[in-house]
């Protein structure tokens, strides 16, 4: 491939690079919204889903218009693991470093069954009422965490302000996303937290002395997963993480055939998914190893194809040098830590909904039918289990499972057991064989 198709894709250089920048500011929001919910350094995740997005590219030949983000799924897990590793001073990135390696792990493993066995083989483990629970599960884990943004009073500040900068926050994501067109409309989150945030300051709620002592330009703060020495920690970390990659891996088959759909190319043959599973898991190795989030494919990525119509992955390689670059101005990870919890508690309530209806959606899309047993019985000790296990369960002092990988497990062993038809239709088929 020649280096100038490389850069800009055939482009011309000046559209190429404008519209590389427009992409990543549409990943922007949901990309930084990750760490500032779990706590993870921002800048991190910004250089690591740059470079992430580039080893990405590499493996899947350079033709797949992809940009790869923070994931939404790990959120619940690495907050769980940030609050049994961390502490008023511990670093718990490097523990979290351990899970997302170890989910990335699971990944080249899914790479190395989808390529031997075949994608359908792989994905008939995964039917729509399983993966449809599961993304409702893990929605609904997090309405708690939600809710305590708004509710936990900060220092002298009343909670009514709380509540204000909440509403405000959720008000303009609501706005934008039922008035505004074109590109804007695919940034509802950033538009959100710029308002929520402008409302703190106003109501004297933002501290602002991150800002103040960033420096204009600095190395993101690494927190490589080997700081993380405590044995026990880093098999909590594992067993806490690493199964949301099960999760994932249905939703980056849904992305990337989506992609595909708005392209008019399919990547699942071309070039292939277990190269796009291969790329994605090195990327969550990559970043979990320098102390980042889990990457993965964005539905927004599939958003922004849609609306420019251009589908140059050049662009997206563009775009992912420019979050690197991002990630070293140090006023930008001062801004992203000063953001009050309250605008972030604002924007969780929508974006953690809509995970749940994500889930939903898929369920009706699928034409899942609930006046079946199968599907009811699947649905009912999935919620429950991984609802109601919210903490896991404790193996031992060490070990924990959790309640998503519990979940997960009990759908996937049920999917495969019970029959699928009733037990009259059963009657009906044998009594017609007769």
């Amino acid at each position: 491939m020649k280096l100038k198709t490389v850069l800009w894709g055939g482009d011309k250089p000046g559209r190429a690079v404008t519209l590389g920048i427009q992409h990543v500011f549409a990943m922007f929001g949901s990309t930084v919204l990750v760490p500032a919910l779990t706590g993870l350094n921002p800048a991190v995740t910004l250089f690591c889903m740059g470079v992430g997005t580039l080893i990405f590219h590499l493996i899947t030949k350079g033709i797949v218009p992809a940009f790869m983000g923070s994931s939404f799924s790990f959120i619940a897990a690495i907050c769980a693991v940030a609050a049994k590793c961390g502490g008023e001073t511990a670093d718990f990135a490097p523990y979290v470093g351990w899970g997302i390696m170890a989910s990335g792990v699971l990944y080249l493993i899914l790479s190395l069954l989808v390529k031997l066995l075949g994608t359908k083989r792989i994905t008939s483990f995964f039917p729509p009422i399983v993966t449809g629970c599961m993304i409702i599960i893990i929605g609904m884990m997090l309405a708690p965490t939600a809710m305590n943004n708004i509710t936990t009073a900060v220092a002298d500040i009343p909670v009514w302000k709380n509540w204000v900068v909440a509403v405000v926050t959720i008000a303009v994501i609501i706005i934008v996303m039922f008035f505004f067109r074109g590109f804007w409309k695919l940034i509802p989150i950033l538009f959100g937290i710029v308002a929520g945030y402008l409302t703190a300051l106003a109501l004297g709620m933002v501290d602002t002395e991150p800002l103040a002592k960033a420096s204009w330009f600095a190395l993101p703060q690494f927190s490589p997963f080997f700081k993380g020495t405590d044995g026990s920690k880093i098999i909590f970390a594992i067993t806490m993480i690493a199964p949301m990659a099960i999760v994932t891996f249905v939703e980056h088959v849904g992305d990337i055939t989506a992609n595909g759909a708005v392209t008019g190319h399919n990547y699942i043959e071309d070039p292939g998914l277990h190269r796009t599973l291969l790329g994605c898991g090195l990327a969550s190795v990559f970043s979990g190893g320098m102390g980042g989030p889990a990457a993965t494919t964005y539905s927004e990525n599939t958003g922004v194809l849609a609306a420019t119509r251009n589908y140059n992955p050049a662009t997206l390689r563009i775009a992912a040098v420019f979050a690197i670059v991002l990630s070293l101005f140090g006023k930008v990870s001062g801004i992203l830590s000063s953001i009050p919890t309250p605008v972030m508690g604002g924007v969780s309530v929508v974006l953690f909904g809509m995970i749940a209806s994500v889930g939903l959606r898929m369920l009706v899309e699928n034409h899942v039918d609930f006046t079946k047993s199968y599907n009811l019985i699947i649905a009912a000790v999935m919620l429950v289990t991984g609802l109601g296990l919210s903490g896991g369960i404790d193996v031992s002092e060490t070990v924990n499972i959790s309640g998503i990988a519990i979940a997960a497990v009990l759908g996937i062993i049920l999917a495969k057991v019970l029959p699928q038809k009733e037990s009259e239709e059963r009657n009906r088929e044998k009594a017609a064989k007769r």
